[in-house]
């Protein structure tokens, strides 16, 4: 006889007390238990109910189109407060999602606070401890002397305080307790384990199910199919029965957003490295290109979303696949990470470890190097890819940057030098500006601090900006052009479309010739 009791989505969404704390186990249109999500919101609008709760989203729910994940629940009434790793985004020609509207308007309280961060907050939790302390967020928006992690007026600076402890700073995480966590995965089985072997990451289901049954709360995990107890192999287990209290059989549920079931995603297959083209001749190319020449043999190397996400591709197109091991924060380790909908996959991986595990790693800065994007840079080094005040749904917030950049050795980030119409072309192996950019994206001060500057100088932080223009490098003085395309004025095309000071080193050279020929580069990794 079966101790899980396998239940329908609406019957799921019955089981939501209001007033509760809903952990939701998603990475954006990944892994999302979107089926019970979407249950619901429906049951709210017909019924009324529940009300008033608050969800804790690790990563995140939901995707750019705002039609899954989180979106479900932006409802008046239904939610009163997210606690998020990052929030749908996407680009401004698209509407803004319900839950960036509700943020906007105040009609809700939100925070944003490091992805790995809250993933320890579960563990604490689980482990009946106070919280979390750690100087990851120090300095930045996430510590309360700035915004402390708050995303609109209405939210209250409760959840995030400095602390002196040891003799030293640090920022002090109270742990969270739910009261329901929604998780996914493939197959359950008539005792509620519950494996994943469909699936391209794992997340941190284990620790929000923990988390809640240490609570006495209510674990309901959505999966395709359930099978007899017994026939799961104990190692393919990754959240056991005895944490689940309730099952959701979803049998379309997607691998992620418009990505159907990929048995290379989830491991199960290998595919050939020469399906994948090569990346188009442009501008993007050129960036990641760049900063595809920091790069050492032997690497363990860190990716983030934006242009950093093609450097892979560029070290495949020059038949260097395999000399850096990639490291996602979802989980994966090696193999060719991809772009688009199924960011945070990647096919071909050595490994696929729980999110939890990796953000581990990255604390204890165990790892090489970071590519990673930024979308403003300030005079004092500091990076915003969080909040945009006039655009604020095409920004995700911080997500696992934070966890990333507070420890690592080496950061390199890419991006162009303006925004808002900008034109390029490359000509004859020279970069031409066709139309400049209205918008500066090196300014005096960004709108949020994802990036401490300040902190990079203190703990010796190697720090590069790479643009399609120009290379700057963060010294102890502040802001120094290394290096200049060719075709580019300094004065005219750099200097002059920075709203900060930038200093020149004397040493400029001009950017590799390569980096602007259509034919491979012929790169060479240096040990």
């Amino acid at each position: 006889m079966s101790r899980v009791q396998i239940i329908s989505a609406a019957h799921a969404a019955t089981l939501i007390p209001n007033d509760s704390l809903v952990v939701i186990s998603s990475s954006s249109g990944l892994n999302c238990p979107d089926a019970i999500l979407k249950a619901i919101g429906e049951r709210f609008a017909q019924t009324g109910a529940p009300r008033h709760l608050t969800t804790l989203h690790p990563i995140a729910s939901g995707d750019m189109y705002g039609i899954a994940g989180i979106d479900h629940l932006a409802r008046k009434g239904l939610l009163k407060r997210a606690i998020a790793g990052s929030y749908p985004s996407g680009p401004s020609s698209l509407p803004s999602p319900k839950i960036w509207q509700m943020i906007n308007a105040n009609e809700i309280q939100a925070y944003n606070f490091p992805s790995g961060t809250l993933f320890h907050v579960l563990r604490e939790a689980a482990a009946k401890r106070p919280g979390v302390l750690t100087k990851v967020g120090l300095d930045t928006f996430i510590d309360p002397r700035r915004q402390g992690g708050r995303m609109n007026d209405a939210t209250p600076p409760d959840l995030v305080r400095v602390v002196e402890f040891d003799g030293d700073e640090w920022l002090y995480f109270k742990s969270l307790h739910p009261d329901v966590a929604i998780i996914r995965g493939t197959t359950a089985d008539e005792d509620g384990n519950i494996s994943m072997e469909h699936e391209g990451a794992y997340l941190g289901a284990y620790d929000c199910a923990l988390a809640t049954r240490n609570h006495r709360g209510v674990v309901i995990a959505q999966v395709k199919r359930v099978t007899t107890a017994g026939s799961l192999h104990p190692q393919m287990v990754r959240v056991p029965g005895i944490l689940v209290d309730y099952v959701v059989v979803a049998p379309d549920q997607m691998q992620a957003t418009q990505t159907p079931y990929d048995p290379a995603i989830s491991g199960e297959t290998r595919r050939p490295l020469d399906a994948f083209q090569p990346l188009p001749f442009d501008t993007d190319k050129v960036i990641a290109r760049r900063a595809a020449l920091t790069l050492r043999k032997d690497e363990a190397v860190n990716l983030g979303f934006g242009i950093s996400a093609l450097v892979p591709e560029i070290l495949l197109e020059e038949k260097l696949h395999g000399q850096v091991t990639w490291v996602i924060e979802q989980g994966a380790v090696g193999g060719l990470p991809l772009t688009g909908f199924p960011f945070g996959c990647a096919v071909n991986a050595q490994a696929i470890i729980p999110s939890p595990d990796q953000f581990t790693y990255f604390h204890g800065g165990g790892f090489d190097r970071a590519l990673l994007s930024f979308m403003q840079v300030d005079q004092d080094g500091n990076v915003n890819v969080s909040r945009l005040a006039a655009r604020p749904h095409v920004t995700a917030g911080a997500g696992g940057f934070i966890d990333i950049t507070a420890h690592a050795r080496r950061i390199v980030f890419s991006g162009y030098f303006t925004a808002g119409g900008l034109e390029l072309t490359i000509d004859d192996g020279k970069l031409r500006i066709v139309k400049e950019g209205k918008a500066h994206k090196f300014t005096r001060q960004v709108e949020h601090v994802t990036f401490s500057g300040r902190r990079a100088r203190a703990n010796a932080q190697e720090v590069l900006y790479v643009t399609e223009r120009c290379v700057i490098q963060l010294e102890r003085d502040g802001l120094t052009v290394i290096e200049i395309a060719p075709g580019v004025d300094l004065q005219r095309d750099v200097l002059a479309q920075a709203d900060c000071e930038l200093r020149v080193s004397p040493n400029l050279k001009t950017m590799d010739a390569c980096l602007f020929q259509p034919q491979v580069m012929g790169l060479v990794l240096d040990a």
